[in-house]
């Protein structure tokens, strides 16, 4: 079993590279990571296509495309080794980034996901992540700034809180709108930030609060 799964991940990949990701780091975490240890097991057959797949609670695990792609825009970075992601969903997207940068921090508003997202990535030995139970709109004060922050569901507008964490040179990937939205890039210099749109995505909203 163990070889068929390591084999279904490294076809993701190769999948991933004709699709036009280019940067060997990422394939390699794609490679290396079993999404089908992500999603329920009605769903296990489906877990290494290109497709979103729900979670429960209205959430989703994003497409292997994006969650490479907005991975790789991350490693653009001048500087990337810590990173605070929004949205830890089922964690597949959080096992990815621990494989890549020294700490991960990351922000789910729903405790059961961020639950069950814990102890996947225990299950994978992935002990660079630390989690938080909050708002994601606020991102995590205490533990800024950071080199890169990604965001995994789309505010209808940046949340400031998230840009003033940024280090200088930092990096911040997210989708932004409500009916359409696009993947947008934010570099801070100074107190500017640069933008640079992307392409056209689709993500479950990024919901203000946070649940027990």
């Amino acid at each position: 079993m163990a070889v068929v799964t390591h084999r279904s991940a490294a076809v993701l990949a190769q999948k991933l590279q004709q699709d036009g990701i280019q940067d060997s780091r990422v394939l390699s975490a794609i490679a290396q990571t079993p999404r089908h240890l992500f999603v329920e097991a009605v769903l296990a057959h489906k877990a290494y296509e290109n497709t979103a797949l729900p979670i429960g609670q209205g959430q989703t695990i994003s497409q292997p495309y994006i969650v490479a792609k907005m991975t790789e825009l991350l490693l653009q970075s001048q500087q990337c080794q810590k990173v605070l992601e929004i949205g830890t969903g089922s964690g597949y997207q959080t096992a990815v980034l621990a494989r890549l940068f020294s700490q991960v921090c990351s922000v789910e508003r729903i405790k059961s996901l961020q639950f069950q997202a814990k102890r996947r990535l225990q299950q994978l030995d992935l002990h660079n992540v630390s989690m938080k139970h909050g708002d994601g709109w606020l991102g995590w004060a205490s533990k800024a700034p950071f080199d890169c922050i990604i965001v995994t569901a789309a505010p209808h507008e940046v949340p400031q809180a998230l840009l003033q964490q940024l280090s200088e040179g930092g990096r911040l990937v997210i989708p932004v709108g409500s009916q359409e939205q696009v993947l947008r890039v934010f570099t801070r210099i100074g107190d500017e930030f640069e933008q640079k749109d992307v392409e056209a995505v689709r993500f479950v909203p990024l919901v203000p609060g946070e649940l027990a």
